[in-house]
């Protein structure tokens, strides 16, 4: 057994497989909540040294779960030999993959309209893709250990962010902060509509599922709702569709989340910045 093999058992070390609203899930679930109201009340005016440092540490360790992820899934181990297998459905450029980019551009970026942009998404679009797979868990756990947790350090990280922003009103709680985020999901969604076709052009698809933030018009509709419409309606409305979609509920999100964190503001506490 080399020492390859040696590591790749160690990461692949297996137990029972969560189950969703079980016990490991509700920890975390609410260990993100918790955190992120942790950091309201011991930082509650979001300075922005504070904000960038918290970015970057997020970010990074979301970057080491995902790498460890790809390591995981793009070999197997058969009679004590590691063979190469890359699972290209795991390319790490999903809807719930952007945070951790966001943020580490959002940590280094200079203050400005880019760093508000990248902020604003954090809060909007990232807080509503943390949240729907923490309320909706249905397949995001495996039998392996180091998936299960990787995968919910992510996506809680996400909770904890927006609900940090939010509180501290390092982003605005009113409406340009989605108008801010927009354009941030815009180039996203243009990103994984060229991986996609990249993919198809390749041959990829003949042997590969490759579905960037599932909207591949070459790939079996798998995205509730969006699944429904994209056997119905043309390829070009079924992105329109798909964009509005995700905005109105990310919008939805963070103001029902703006309503809960403006009477829990310490009163005489003003907010650290607004966004110019």
């Amino acid at each position: 057994m080399d020492f390859w093999y040696a590591v790749l058992s160690v990461l692949n070390t297996q137990a029972t497989e969560p189950v969703p609203y079980g016990m490991f899930h509700l920890a975390w679930f609410a260990g993100s909540i918790l955190l992120g109201v942790l950091l309201c009340r011991l930082r509650p005016e979001g300075e922005e040294k504070f904000v960038r440092r918290l970015l970057l540490i997020t970010a990074v360790v979301c970057l080491v779960a995902e790498a460890y992820r790809q390591v995981h899934y793009g070999f197997t181990l058969e009679g004590g030999q590691v063979i190469p297998d890359y699972r290209w459905y795991i390319f790490p450029f999903q809807f719930c993959s952007t945070p951790m980019y966001v943020a580490l551009m959002a940590a280094i970026a200079p203050r400005g309209r880019l760093h508000n942009a990248l902020c604003a998404y954090l809060a909007t679009f990232a807080l509503f893709a943390g949240t729907a797979v923490m309320v909706y868990p249905v397949t995001i756990y495996t039998a392996t250990i180091g998936i299960n947790i990787g995968t919910s350090i992510c996506h809680g990280s996400m909770i904890m962010l927006g609900i940090y922003l939010c509180y501290s009103g390092y982003v605005p709680q009113d409406r340009t902060t989605l108008r801010r985020a927009v354009p941030v999901f815009g180039v996203c969604v243009l990103i994984a509509m060229l991986l996609n076709e990249l993919a198809h052009l390749s041959g990829l698809l003949s042997e590969h599922t490759f579905n960037m933030f599932f909207i591949s018009p070459y790939c079996e509709p798998s995205l509730p709702v969006y699944s429904i419409v994209q056997q119905y309606v043309d390829y070009p409305f079924c992105l329109v569709f798909y964009i509005l979609g995700f905005a109105a509920a990310a919008g939805i999100i963070h103001r029902l989340l703006c309503l809960l964190c403006r009477p829990l503001r310490r009163p005489g506490k003003p907010y650290a910045r607004t966004f110019s």
